[in-house]
């Protein structure tokens, strides 16, 4: 072969070749998550799926699709889709036999999609936010061929810039400049603090023109209290926090201080990776403190229910399904909930799964009681120093035991619920809450543990005087533990005696009471609340000052501020989990140990099988969900929508993010540059070109994309229901920055609350508490406070990933009418009349605009608001505006008229687009 031959041979060869790759990049191998997915979700799932399994065939995961169905042949073979029934049912003339069944068939182009799916192999994807987060690359722009670095373009500020500048111009749309200074000190300000801007901070602010200005502003506000009020109130919904149970009676629960430990969390910035662990597992940390206790409040939001007459156990489970479904839609925003009843729908999470993850939330202490145990006790005054010195004892002098009796001392637990009580006699559960027990009645407390135990303590009250109480073993005759003489008190006693001889294993305890006194085998006699069987750890003494006395009066205390918080089963104790048939708590199929989903990470290596290791494997760099769902949410608080637009299901059939690159790249720096840091996540935000534009809409704009979703400009976003009523109170001047504590009951009008029951009523706050930050007010779940439900606040029986934003005629109603707005007029119409006298009526107009939007006033609205002002001085000189009522007289008709003619016109801009809105 000659030297020719053989170069044609190998050009040859290299056409080829060259031919090969551009038909291949022509014609590019089907992709499953954007072709196929939506396809089968559209027209085959519901009925092939995680519910439905039409001719046992289901399209939900690979291994099903590829499975024999009932015909006993598979309907999808790999490779041959002209021999996959799956195929030929798409086109079959018979419509009997055509899939869709009774719907329209599919189009030519869908079909070709499925059949060149098939051909290559039916090859499966996996969802975009199931992936793991790895690192991406910036999109900089770059020239020769892409093999050297691009200058930076002047619009750019940081890398979030790139990958928005990138999009915009495939889109072809510039983006806007940035914002003038006074909008960018309004709206970071109230992002980043809830607030309209401190007045030192707009001094310093607006005179600075050096280029880290910008820089000082935001670092300056991140450092203040306020911070921390603001992004703790997002986290509230997420919660679910309210001040109430929920349900029917809806009654009180004090869980304030967990808000507190939010506000705190966020302004001494902790990592997520810890702010998550504590709020799932605080309680299982090594030596947990009390806000790590605290911090598990998060999943006690759960309601409870006081209602006579309901099942305990059913509102437990109601309770751990909760956590359940809050876990995964607050943390890793994916709808789980479904999972419940059937395989996921959509998601490649099977319905043995469900009960899998139940397993971590399904071994707590608490059961729905009326006391909520358990509770983190806080003592007061001489109480605390009595448990300091007690706990101190303790350490020296019992050191295997000194933090179970401590334990026990803070929350009164592990114990026995004495609503666990069963085989009643003569007795029952009082109102389905505590153990009742009348004339010669008797119940059961079963399988109770009594190894390495010695000493019984619980509290009881009598209703009649005296009587005898019997505890015995295994039956109401069998070996009797304790007889105990009952004295003449009715008040709440306490017992404890030690249990000689000595008992061991798993026994039935009975309690019974005989009362010769009593006359009515119907009256109660006596009740219990709870039983705690423990280890003896001292001796008695009649002395007032020994530790032991000092042991008691703690736990006898009633002067003590109370948390509901998580506690894990002891091993006695433990319960066992098992699917729900269809999802009904009464159909109990396999039992099931605690575990995650085959189709995320794996659990971490030694994480044990409990709600620490269910943290430490949310927390797991390795988790896909995590990180991108706390950058979404970020993100949307700052620019009105996520990335992902539907926060609460990153899942197959929620909408796919605008910037999947971006949403990854923040989400891989925020767990391995950031170390977690939510402050420095969202300084990266606010410091871009991208937040910092301008938010005008041009007609261009409006036309290629309404809906901002590539970010040419900065949206204008309707402020939260808290943001709304904070910035009035501080404009206003009536803002009280006094910061945590119990909740507070500003104004509301009569009639709202009705609690028949129990006759709660709405007692308003004075002293300045009635006009502190929105997140303080008190949230009664079955009556939220009503102007902050009417701007699309939430009653937080279950958590809300996001608020959807409403625009209706109430809201004015509300901003022009409600109490507090009027009084927040007069006082915002005081700031512009005493502090500029001796200035016109234009001129104080003009400062009163200036303080509430933070602009100069334009001469139009100026003169329409001089307008306003003439018109209210002559109806109020002439007394033409009347009180509804001499009982009720309007906070404006008390003031003299040209107050009352500003305070108007004070309203009327608190009612501002611009007020109302972030620009």
């Amino acid at each position: 072969m000659g030297f020719l031959s053989k170069k044609i041979i190998i050009v040859s060869i290299l056409v080829a070749c060259v031919g090969y790759f551009m038909w291949s990049n022509l014609t590019p191998e089907i992709d499953f998550n954007t072709q196929v997915k939506p396809l089968l979700n559209k027209k085959c799932i519901s009925c092939h799926g995680g519910v439905k399994r039409e001719g046992g065939f289901s399209l939900l995961f690979r291994t099903d699709a590829l499975a024999p169905t009932k015909s006993g042949k598979p309907a999808i073979i790999p490779y041959d889709p002209s021999g996959s029934e799956f195929i030929k049912r798409l086109t079959h003339t018979d419509p009997e036999e055509r899939m869709p069944y009774h719907n329209a068939p599919l189009s030519k182009e869908e079909i070709d999609i499925l059949k060149q799916w098939v051909k290559e192999g039916a090859k499966w994807g996996d969802h975009w936010a199931y992936t793991p987060i790895a690192e991406v690359s910036v999109p900089k722009p770059r020239w020769l061929m892409g093999l050297l670095p691009a200058s930076q373009p002047d619009w750019v500020n940081n890398d979030v810039d790139y990958f928005i500048l990138d999009r915009l111009k495939k889109e072809n749309i510039p983006p806007s400049v940035e914002a003038d200074k006074k909008t960018l000190l309004r709206r970071v300000s109230l992002d980043l603090t809830g607030l309209p801007p401190m007045e030192r901070f707009q001094t310093q602010f607006l005179k600075d023109n050096s280029p880290k200005a910008y820089e000082n502003l935001v670092d300056s506000l991140m450092a203040t209290p306020q911070y921390g009020e603001r992004w703790a109130a997002m986290w509230l919904d997420l919660a679910r926090y309210a001040d109430t149970k929920g349900y029917e009676r809806d009654d009180r629960r004090s869980i304030w201080r967990y808000r507190d430990w939010l506000i705190k969390a966020f302004n001494e910035d902790k990592p997520y990776n810890e702010f998550l662990t504590e709020q799932i597992a605080g309680d299982l940390l090594p030596d947990a403190t009390d806000q790590q206790l605290i911090a598990t409040a998060f999943h006690r939001n759960t309601m409870t229910n006081d209602e006579g007459g309901t099942d305990n156990e059913e509102f437990r489970t109601a309770a751990v399904i909760d956590r359940v479904n809050t876990t995964w839609e607050t943390l890793m925003g994916t709808t789980f909930s479904c999972v419940q009843c059937h395989s996921h729908p959509y998601d490649p999470f099977r319905h043995e799964e469900y009960y899998k993850f139940m397993a971590f939330f399904n071994n707590t202490r608490d059961e729905d009681t009326h006391a909520d145990f358990p509770l983190l006790r806080e003592y007061h005054k001489q109480d605390s120093l009595k448990f300091l010195e007690v706990q101190g004892w303790l350490k020296a002098n019992v050191p295997d035991r000194w933090k179970d009796v401590t334990h026990f001392l803070k929350t009164l637990h592990p114990s026995i619920n004495s609503l666990t009580a069963d085989e009643f006699q003569n007795s029952e559960l009082s109102d389905t809450k505590w153990l009742v027990l009348r004339k010669d009645g008797s119940a059961r407390l079963k399988n109770i543990n009594f190894d390495d135990k010695n000493q019984l303590i619980f509290p009881f009250s009598c209703n009649t005087i005296g009587g005898n109480l019997t505890i015995s073993l295994d039956s109401v005759k069998g070996p009797i533990l304790k007889v105990i003489k009952l004295d003449t008190s009715r008040k709440t006693q306490y017992v404890d005696f030690d249990i000689t001889p000595s008992v061991s294993g798993v026994h039935n305890v009975y309690l019974s009471y005989s009362n010769p006194q009593m006359a009515s085998f119907n009256d109660n006699g006596i009740r219990f609340d709870w039983f705690h069987l423990t280890k003896k750890w001292g001796q008695r003494s009649t002395d007032s000052n020994s530790i032991n006395q000092k042991f008691w009066a703690l736990v006898k205390s009633s002067n003590v501020d109370a948390t509901p918080i998580m506690q894990e089963n002891p091993a006695d104790m433990s319960r066992k989990t098992h699917v729900f048939e269809r999802g009904s708590w009464l159909s109990h199929g396999e039992e099931v140990q605690a575990d995650v989903p085959k189709s995320l990470n794996p659990m971490p290596n030694n994480a044990p099988k409990n709600r620490l290791g269910l943290a430490q494997w949310l927390t797991d760099k390795r988790n896909p969900l995590t990180a991108r769902t706390y950058v979404n949410r970020l993100w949307e608080q700052l620019f009105g929508q996520g990335l992902a637009e539907t926060l609460e299901d990153m899942g197959t059939q929620g909408i796919p993010p605008t910037h999947r690159e971006l949403l990854d790249y923040l989400a891989y720096n925020f767990m391995n540059t950031d170390g977690w840091s939510t402050k420095k996540l969202l300084k990266t935000l606010v410091m871009s070109a991208t937040y910092r534009q301008e938010s005008k809409v041009t007609p261009e704009l409006q036309s290629k994309d309404p809906q901002n979703k590539w970010y040419a400009r900065m949206p204008r976003v309707r402020l939260s229901a808290e943001q709304v009523r904070d910035q009035i109170l501080a404009v206003s001047g009536l803002l009280n920055p006094k910061m945590y504590g119990k909740s507070v009951f500003p104004y509301q009008p009569e009639g709202i609350w009705s609690s028949p029951w129990n006759g709660a009523t709405w007692k308003q706050d004075s002293a300045g508490n009635e006009y502190r930050r929105a997140l303080y007010t008190y949230w009664k779940r079955s009556s939220p406070y009503p102007s902050m439900t009417t701007f699309d606040g939430v009653n937080r029986e279950v958590c809300v990933s996001r608020r959807i934003r409403t625009n209706t005629p109430l809201q004015a109603l509300v901003t022009l009418n409600d109490s507090t707005y009027l009084v927040a007029a007069v006082a915002l119409a005081n700031k512009m009349k005493y502090k500029n006298e001796g200035l016109s009526i234009s001129k104080q107009i003009e400062k009163g605009f200036e303080i509430a939007t933070g602009q100069p006033i334009s001469t139009e609205k100026r003169q329409v608001l001089e307008k306003l002002y003439q018109t209210a001085f002559n109806n109020f000189s002439k007394k033409l505006i009347k009180n509804d009522s001499e009982k009720h007289p309007s906070v404006l008709t008390q003031q003299p008229p040209d107050l009352a003619a500003l305070a108007i016109v004070a309203n009327a801009i608190l009612n501002l687009d611009e007020f109302l809105n972030k620009t």
